[in-house]
């Protein structure tokens, strides 16, 4: 799993881009600009003007990061995935009860979506009408399919959890997840933290662990 996630970092890091390398602030006020966009608007009211706009640099300044708003959001997505998998760190990694560490794992994903959620909103409203971001979603969701397959299938190997097949019921919650984190962080005004925290908890607990809850 560690491989995973420093394949992730690696395709992710802008340093690894030629491109990016004179001035990584300009990139990250762009990207910046972006999120507090979306926090009350569509991406598809969304032009290169305004965000520059938002950003307080030059429109021509865009393309020396991105190849077009498409491209913006894909960084932007590749980014919140990087976090994300940061944070599922211990449950996906880690050693001991598993219960605790998919209580931290869990409380790390609904901060990060809280401070992000209109990004994950976004991809998944504009996926649909555009092959681009479509196949940028469709990749980000089977990463977290496969990561979550493969701890599932470790816990059933080490007698944690009850035979089954493992990938459907990791797709099951990963949608669940991307749901209602969209539904209550994906705006403005946000959800209750704690609420949504404890219901994913709930779900994933009983579903992965439900014999061991004492």
């Amino acid at each position: 799993m560690s491989q995973i996630r420093s394949q992730i970092r690696r395709r992710n890091d802008p340093r690894n881009t030629p491109e990016l390398r004179k001035s990584e602030r300009t990139r990250q006020a762009i990207l910046d600009a972006a999120l507090k966009f979306l926090w009350t608007r569509p991406f598809r009211d969304l032009t290169v003007g305004e965000l520059m706009s938002l950003a307080g640099t030059s429109r021509s300044a865009f393309y020396q990061y991105f190849e077009d708003l498409h491209d913006l959001m894909e960084a932007l997505l590749r980014a919140i995935e990087e976090d994300i998998f940061d944070v599922a760190a211990p449950w996906l990694e880690g050693e001991g009860d598993p219960i605790p560490l998919l209580e931290e794992t869990m409380e790390g994903l609904v901060r990060v979506c809280y401070q992000q959620g209109p990004i994950l909103r976004a991809v998944s409203d504009a996926a649909p009408m555009d092959e681009r971001l479509e196949s940028a979603w469709s990749g980000f969701l089977k990463d977290f399919d496969d990561a979550v397959t493969h701890r599932i299938e470790q816990h059933q190997k080490a007698g944690l959890i009850k035979p089954f097949d493992a990938r459907p019921v990791a797709i099951a919650l990963n949608r669940m997840d991307a749901y209602l984190l969209i539904h209550h962080f994906g705006r403005r005004p946000r959800g209750n933290r704690e609420s949504v925290q404890d219901a994913i908890l709930r779900v994933w607990t009983s579903t992965l662990y439900g014999d061991k809850v004492g």
